[in-house]
């Protein structure tokens, strides 16, 4: 996994019209100015198979799941890339296996945590770029039940997550820094063949010892393009095992959906899309790095994922001994108690148009627009340019009713409190007369500059 860079996309598409400038209350018909239209479909972008849209339907559900980063790294505790970062001897690497013993049954704590967080399925990270398998493998001796744990950690984690009601996704690094091809690969072709036989060896244990697997997360296909790894061949067997999984592009084929890396980026034509993130700025455990979003953060997150039909991928990366740091927990209990309220604007969320707002952010279901207010500005909020009428307004959580006004120009709510009732973000609904839309051109263009 890389670095961590958030880059939202800001779009707006929209066009001005001159309609006459007409206030009106909450009661009234508003006048429909013209509104934005939609993108023209990429046609880099095919629309997805009847089969992929039957395999991909609870995903699109789900909308939010847990990653995690575990592996021999977790008992260095300095970050997933350090064997290589560090160019750690094999020896002393060697060493960190043998050490890495997690306490039994981790994982049900880290299930129990993604549940109460309102996530739907956990991927976890089977083997990394280390090369370390947590499973019980046949094909190596660098494997969870052969060093430090003496267990199978994969089949502790399907347990755990099914126990839970999730889904399960394994992470499966095709770069390895362990196996003595793994860099070889790339130009000795006896070796290549070796690596690849190796490689769809170890994906063929993983979906043939677990029963059903929801996920196949592939990472850095480095140092192999799709025809060196043989990957129509890998596609091929792995639905052969599991017609139903759900497959992503990092093996160099398109996959069913794509993977921006700490960063949400919308993707044109309607593909499936997952945003993956960390909760600090590593993957795996790094004792040293203290740099923690906030759960005000994380749901920020969450709703730009869900408002242009992503989904949001967020990583823990627990110790060595398997347990979660504290902050990962308080974060994501705290996301989680905002989910029991608000988890109907998550997971019925529609494609949302709009999105501009200095204090707010936007998901719809239907003709009901959800303003969630993570910078609460006082006892009034407005949104600018929204072309349906607002037939209802209310505080999500009290359903207590809030006063409006509406013109061409905005929707006005008044009368709040001084102080955010609701923590970390206070969510208001709008119930519209259509599909609430926005288009702050109109608004730009023709908003009377004099009095």
């Amino acid at each position: 996994m890389g670095a961590f860079k958030v880059n939202r996309r800001n779009m707006l598409l929209g066009t001005g019209a001159s309609l006459a400038s007409l206030a009106i209350g909450a009661n009234a018909q508003a006048p429909v100015p013209p509104t934005p239209s939609p993108a023209a479909p990429d046609p880099n972008s095919p629309p997805p198979t009847a089969d992929q849209i039957r395999r991909m339907q609870w995903w699109h559900v789900a909308k939010f799941g847990m990653f995690i980063h575990f592996g021999v790294y977790s008992q260095y505790g300095r970050h997933e890339w350090a064997m290589e970062t560090q160019a750690i001897p094999m020896q002393d690497y060697l060493q960190l296996a043998k050490e890495f013993n997690p306490k039994p049954h981790s994982a049900r704590a880290w299930a129990k945590l993604a549940k109460a967080a309102g996530m739907k399925y956990m991927v976890m990270t089977t083997k990394h770029h280390e090369g370390f398998c947590n499973w019980d493998s046949k094909l190596t001796d660098y494997c969870a039940a052969k060093q430090g744990p003496g267990r199978d950690l994969v089949r502790e984690y399907v347990d755990a997550a099914r126990a839970e009601g999730l889904r399960v996704g394994f992470y499966y690094s095709l770069m390895d820094w362990h196996h003595p091809d793994g860099a070889l690969c790339a130009h000795d072709e006896e070796a290549r063949k070796r690596f690849v036989e190796y490689t769809h060896g170890l994906i063929r244990e993983l979906l043939t010892n677990y029963g059903k697997i929801d996920v196949l997360w592939y990472d850095v296909s480095w140092p192999l393009d799709a025809k060196g790894w043989e990957s129509e061949r890998m596609s091929k067997m792995v639905f052969e095992l599991q017609p139903d999984i759900i497959v992503n592009n990092r093996n160099k084929l398109p996959g069913d959906f794509s993977t921006p890396e700490q960063k949400i980026v919308a993707e044109a034509g309607g593909r499936a899309w997952e945003s993956c993130m960390t909760l600090n700025d590593s993957w795996g455990y790094q004792r040293a790095d203290d740099n923690w979003k906030t759960s005000r953060t994380i749901i920020r997150n969450l709703i730009t994922c869900v408002r242009d039909g992503g989904n949001y991928l967020l990583n823990i990366g627990p110790r060595g001994d398997g347990s979660i740091p504290e902050e990962s927990v308080r974060v994501l209990t705290e996301v989680g108690q905002w989910m029991d309220t608000n988890g109907e604007t998550i997971y019925k969320s529609d494609l949302c148009q709009p999105r501009r707002a200095n204090y707010a952010s936007f998901t719809r279901t239907g003709n009901t627009l959800y303003m969630h207010v993570h910078f609460w500005p006082g006892e009034d909020v407005a949104i600018s340019g929204l072309t349906a009428k607002v037939k209802s307004a209310y505080f999500l959580k009290s359903k207590q009713p809030v006063k409006f006004t509406q013109d061409n120009f905005r929707v006005h709510i008044t009368g709040l409190p001084t102080h955010a009732p609701d923590s970390p973000i206070t969510t208001i609904a709008l119930e519209c007369d259509s599909e609430p839309k926005q288009n702050t051109d109109y608004v730009r263009i023709n908003k009377p500059r004099t009095v």
